[in-house]
């Protein structure tokens, strides 16, 4: 078994700020924090940072009156901004600064008058948290069939913006549809799909390029971009598999000789990628082979409430928020 592993795979900028936003808020304040929702969709990352004091809630009615809340690396509406402060909460908004400029993009676009068209996936916390900046003013398409049915209003202006975490192909056969159906839908200025997205999803097909049979994705069953990559590799014919942990891959997927790709997404820890490069060696592989497409090095800033706070960071949180190799 030849084991290729890609490069860049796992957290991304806008993960490793949210992660590092619960760490510094936990230092600062001390446990217990609030995260409303998961601060990513990674099963591993809210467990560690639940057993460091984190708590996490659904809604911001459960955190009791003057605690602090943080907000996800997916983004909320504005109401649950004022529902917050109506609690007296001390709010820390650790949406992703890429998600962040699409909830501007909608502010800005309805403003002007236009009416958006919201490529996404219903019931996400992103897509939520978009739709909430403007309700009214939104239409959400989720694939083709409904890009081929969609009722859009007579509007004179319309525009298009995505979920940040969409397959790059999949969006761009509902982008032509929609299109093809309303021509006069404008293009926001700037791609909203993220950079780690599309890198990881180059990085899939790159490796299908190299020969690659089959595809681990690392990552949790609700992580958009996680399932996108296992898609991204289907859709090439390549066996794809998203796993959350070493111990999900079964020897029968690996076995034979095949040449195996490995990547992660944008919200996995590295170290659980090795423990599932080591799984593989367990069952016959060598030492993986790196292969690189595009090196990162996007960094966001923190918070300003956070910036001056030094962190003298413990193995457990080292394990969660080292992203870089």
């Amino acid at each position: 078994m030849n084991v290729i592993l890609a490069e860049p795979r796992g957290f991304c900028a806008g993960v490793e700020r949210a992660v590092k936003i619960v760490e510094l808020a936990l230092e600062l304040y001390g446990p217990p924090v609030f995260v409303r929702r998961e601060i990513v969709h990674n099963s591993h990352v809210v467990r560690r940072l639940r057993d460091l004091g984190a708590v996490f809630v659904d809604e911001v009615e459960e955190v009791p009156a003057g605690g602090h809340i943080i907000f996800s690396a997916h983004g909320v509406a504005p109401s649950v901004f004022e529902a917050a402060r109506q609690r007296r909460l001390h709010i820390i908004d650790a949406t992703c600064p890429l998600v962040a400029k699409v909830h501007l993009e909608v502010e800005r676009f309805v403003r002007h008058g236009y009416h958006i068209v919201l490529i996404g996936h219903a019931g996400h916390d992103e897509v939520i948290g978009t739709i909430g900046h403007a309700p009214n003013s939104i239409t959400l398409v989720s694939d083709v069939r409904q890009a081929r049915g969609a009722n859009l209003p007579p509007h004179e202006r319309l525009i298009v913006l995505t979920q940040t975490t969409l397959g790059i192909d999949d969006t761009a056969e509902i982008l032509a549809e929609l299109r093809r159906r309303f021509p006069h839908l404008e293009l926001p200025p700037s791609d909203d799909i993220c950079y780690a997205t599309q890198n990881r999803q180059n990085a899939v097909k790159a490796m299908g390029d190299g020969g690659v049979q089959v595809v681990l994705v690392v990552g949790s069953r609700n992580s958009s971009n996680a399932q996108r990559l296992v898609e991204v590799a289907e859709a090439r014919g390549l066996r794809g598999h998203l796993i959350d942990s070493a111990g999900d891959i079964r020897p029968e997927w690996v076995a034979g000789g095949v040449r195996v790709g490995v990547t992660a997404g944008a919200s996995t820890p590295e170290d659980v990628v090795q423990q599932v490069l080591a799984r593989l060696r367990e069952l016959g592989a060598g030492e993986a082979d790196v292969m690189t497409t595009v090196r990162e090095d996007t960094v966001f800033a923190l918070p300003p409430g956070l910036r001056h706070v030094s962190l003298n960071v413990s193995p457990s949180l080292k394990a969660i928020s080292d992203g870089k190799r």
